[in-house]
């Protein structure tokens, strides 16, 4: 197909739109990604004002409604959301916001009686085409495949007859539906959606064989510590090894449960990346754009020996024909856009603004007036309060940036219509409130740990002691049974000591939802708080909690965080926003302090309860869930990994201790706290990790195996010496 020389895209021409309000929580995940044409001036304005083109499809305007987000899961089977979404679809379709531009959106569409995941493409009113979704992501967080049927028809299409709605907007009776591309006047364009650029064959490569220049994708990927350089290779290298133009727009924010989805939309050409978007941010919309040469497509690709000649047998898409040109010839005085270098953040960073992004979508949605978090002096509830303090500085930051939507929520949450945020501690104080738990079994120094940090950044802090409860339960007790429980050190049995360990625990988890309840109105303030938990994921992987304590609470930002990287975050903080206290915290070691003092210092330790290290936890959090393996299969891989500082028989009574203990306490799963998902290696039962909960914790046959191996290495080893000798 002949094209014009030196077409140049640049856009608002061609807009690709993931996202907008979420079914379940009418919440605003919503990205943006836009080639923009400079001759085309008058619709610059138009996109440019991102909170214009952003009240098309917000709560603000009532015409649109709510489109279903990545995340409403069973609501899928409901009829109610393909109604609302066709609704939605009516809206955008005639907004004067949309005309002149090629939109590319996702909604799910009933064809046949067969619901499919699919992105409408659609120009001044018309649609162009659907096309469905042909590879589902249906492994850890996903389960595509309980809502919709994958296309399979590759390079078919079939007519689809639209709803009566859209037939009154549109004048179209019937539309393509299928595995189509897009022929414009001057390119053509192919879409992919989400998973299909993970696939080992994806559609961008036999559509740019065919000679589609443009790809477009709209994701729903969530954010995984260290996620983004796997999903920028994969584009990069999409049109590094092929040619063309690939846009990218991932949802960004939280879609109303674990998952934080961290945008990262991006503009690619030939290899190299010509826009980035933010990963991070509390913007409802964010407008991408580029200014790009078609003709550097096309020069790149026709160096390619071995590329033109797979295109030559490669067999053709069916082409929908569109009256509609991307360039013009007054582009050749415009500027290019030119590469970028992508930048990553740190580990400690990105814990530092997904979390909180997270924190803050809850916040605003739920309607509470604030957070209520049990600080104990330690690393892992002190970053969960660093992470609220690292929201706060968000908030601040986007209302200095001149956020409406943000200003408003948060003028709502603090129930003040005047209120402007400036300072991140003044605005802690207002919604994060901090309480000391102690007991007679706590040191001075986690309570003084614990209000330094407070005060640091400015949380409304309260100090207090359970001890008149955790006496008042364990004397119900004595009074029924005519038994006194005593400590261990005391003389007590190790049933005695866990008992008394966790009354206290679970009475702290009591406190905390009184207090998140009425300590507002103990000050004559209006609402309620969210209490916040702060067990890390190495700690619910092996079960090392008190079902139903204070790790019990509404939302977790650190559950799907390990130890290395919360200290990683500690010291991030520590840096970044200058808090000191965190520097004895980082110091010290971990301890629940259950246990009783040793003549006033903390006797008990984290890793010496649990038996391993919290770097053994993460090694082996990994190889059960990422690398698949049971015991005998992690026994076999540790035995190399350690073969250094560990002999066959030291490796094989680890994994039996962690394979004992957390079968042991699988059960705890189940009722873990909501938390955000950071790692691959979440113990999450709800819907990433499923389990049974009842094991045999003796695991008999697996660890016969174990032993029969590592028998047969000393002997082998036995042998050896002996042949030295």
């Amino acid at each position: 197909m002949m094209r014009d020389h030196h077409a140049r895209v640049s856009a608002p021409v061609l807009l690709l739109v993931v996202g907008a309000e979420v079914h379940t929580a009418w919440g605003r995940v919503v990205c943006s990604v836009a080639l923009k044409l400079p001759n085309r001036r008058e619709q610059d304005t138009g996109l440019d004002q991102n909170w214009k083109y952003g009240e098309s499809r917000t709560r603000k305007d009532p015409k649109v409604g709510r489109w279903s987000g990545y995340g409403c899961w069973d609501h899928y089977h409901e009829s109610d959301t393909l109604l609302h979404s066709l609704q939605v679809l009516a809206a955008l379709l005639e907004s004067p916001i949309t005309q002149d531009i090629i939109c590319d959106v996702g909604m799910p569409v009933m064809h046949r009686n067969v619901r499919y995941n699919c992105r409408v493409i659609f120009l001044n009113r018309k649609i162009l085409l659907i096309r469905p979704k042909m590879a589902l992501a249906n492994e850890g967080n996903y389960h595509e495949l309980r809502w919709f049927t994958p296309w399979s028809r590759s390079r078919q299409t079939e007519e689809y007859f639209l709803p009566r709605m859209i037939q009154d907007l549109t004048k179209q009776e019937t539309v393509p539906f299928g595995d189509a591309v897009l022929a414009t006047r001057d390119t053509c364009l192919g879409s992919e959606v989400c998973e299909e650029l993970w696939t080992p064959h994806s559609p961008h490569v036999d559509m740019g064989l065919d000679g589609v220049e443009i790809f477009t994708n709209a994701s729903g990927s969530h954010h995984v510590l260290r996620k983004a350089h796997a999903r920028v290779d994969l584009v990069t290298m999409a049109t590094a090894k092929n040619g063309g133009i690939y846009l990218l727009a991932n949802q960004k924010g939280c879609d109303g449960d674990r998952l934080y989805y961290d945008g990262c939309a991006m503009i690619a050409m030939n290899g190299s990346v010509f826009a980035q978007g933010s990963q991070f941010s509390l913007d409802d919309v964010e407008v991408l754009t580029a200014t790009l040469d078609l003709e550097d497509v096309r020069s790149y690709r026709a160096e390619i020996s071995s590329r033109n000649l797979s295109a030559s047998r490669m067999s053709p898409y069916p082409r929908v024909k569109v009256d509609f040109a991307l360039s013009c010839h007054e582009d050749l005085l415009e500027p290019l856009s030119e590469p970028v270098e992508w930048k990553y953040h740190s580990a400690g960073e990105e814990i530092s603004l997904g979390p909180a992004c997270w924190l803050w979508d809850f916040l605003r949605r739920s309607q509470q007036a604030g957070f209520f978090l049990p600080l104990s002096g330690g690393v892992d509830s002190a970053a969960t309060a660093c992470l609220v303090y690292s929201m706060c500085r968000q908030v601040c930051e986007a209302v200095k940036n001149g956020n409406p939507e943000v200003l408003a929520d948060v003028r709502t949450i603090v129930n003040e219509t005047n209120y402007t945020p400036e300072d991140p501690r003044e605005l802690c104080g207002r919604i994060l409130t901090t309480c000391y738990m102690a007991s007679e079994n706590s040191s001075r120094e986690t309570s003084d740990r614990a209000r330094d940090l407070a005060q640091q950044i400015g949380s409304h802090h309260i100090s207090l002691s359970i001890d008149p409860a955790v006496r008042a339960v364990v004397g119900i007790f004595s009074l029924v049974t005519g038994r006194s429980p005593v400590f261990a050190v005391h003389g007590g049995s190790s049933r005695e000591n866990l008992a008394l360990q966790n009354v206290q625990a679970r009475l702290r988890m009591v406190v905390a939802y009184l207090f998140a309840q009425l300590s507002l109105w103990s000050r004559g303030a209006r609402g309620g708080l969210l209490v916040l938990g702060s067990a890390n994921v190495d700690e619910s992987l092996l079960g090392y909690l008190t079902k139903y304590d204070s790790s019990s609470a509404d939302i977790n930002p650190i559950g799907g965080i390990s130890k290395t990287d919360l200290r990683a975050f500690i010291l991030y903080c520590i840096e970044h926003f200058q808090l000191p206290a965190l520097q004895g915290i980082l110091a010290a070691p971990a301890t629940a302090e259950l246990e009783p003092l040793t003549d006033g210092q903390v006797s008990q330790t984290d890793e010496e309860d649990m038996g391993m290290t919290y770097a053994e936890l993460s090694v082996y959090g990994r190889l059960r869930k990422v690398a698949k393996t049971g015991p005998y299969g992690m026994f076999c891989k540790l035995l190399h990994m350690w073969k250094d500082s560990c002999t066959p028989r030291q490796v094989a009574d680890k994994v039996k201790r962690f394979f004992s203990k957390y079968s042991m306490n699988r059960h705890k799963m189940t009722t873990l706290t909501p938390a955000y998902h950071a790692e691959n290696y979440s113990p999450d039962d709800n819907r990433f990790d499923l389990r049974p909960f009842l094991y045999n914790a003796g695991w008999p046959w697996q660890f016969r195996c174990i032993e029969n191996e590592v028998l047969q290495l000393e002997r082998r080893e036995r042998q050896n010496l002996d042949g030295m000798d």
